[in-house]
């Protein structure tokens, strides 16, 4: 598994973590930045990295900003992707199973260090469950062919 690991400026501690989480399981990661504290434009870190695991350049993205919400709005608007805003491990687990998602966004100032860890793990080792969500999934990519 590669994964492709981002944030702004709300999320630059938080991604350190997940950065660590990732080195920890021994799974490959790049690291888009910011690596400031200063202002930046979410959409500048979440599109690009979004753009990169929709090719195929990488099986799954990771962003973090203030809230996690306007990294996954970002990510969302780039065709193939299914980014999960989560803050609790039941989703973390569920967003994979059901929804097969290939980004997560986490909010550094909503969530602790030690529970985005645990997020991430959950994530990146829970596998979809096919079945009837590969369904639904077959009508959100059927949908966006015609977008």
């Amino acid at each position: 598994m590669k994964v492709a690991l981002a944030s702004d400026h709300g999320g630059v501690n938080l991604k350190k973590e997940i950065a660590e989480v990732l080195d920890e399981l021994g799974i490959a990661y790049e690291d888009f930045g910011c690596d400031c504290e200063g202002s930046v434009d979410y959409p500048d870190y979440a599109l690009p990295v979004a753009k990169k695991v929709a090719a195929g350049e990488f099986d799954r993205g990771i962003l973090i900003c203030g809230t996690g919400i306007g990294m996954s709005i970002a990510a969302n608007k780039v065709k193939g992707i299914r980014c999960a805003l989560v803050h609790d491990t039941f989703s973390a687990k569920a967003t994979r199973e059901h929804n097969d998602t290939n980004m997560l966004s986490m909010g550094e100032r909503v969530i602790g260090p030690g529970l985005a860890r645990e997020i991430a793990k959950i994530w990146l080792s829970a596998d979809f469950e096919g079945g009837r969500h590969q369904t639904r999934i077959g009508k959100i990519a059927t949908y966006e062919s015609t977008l």
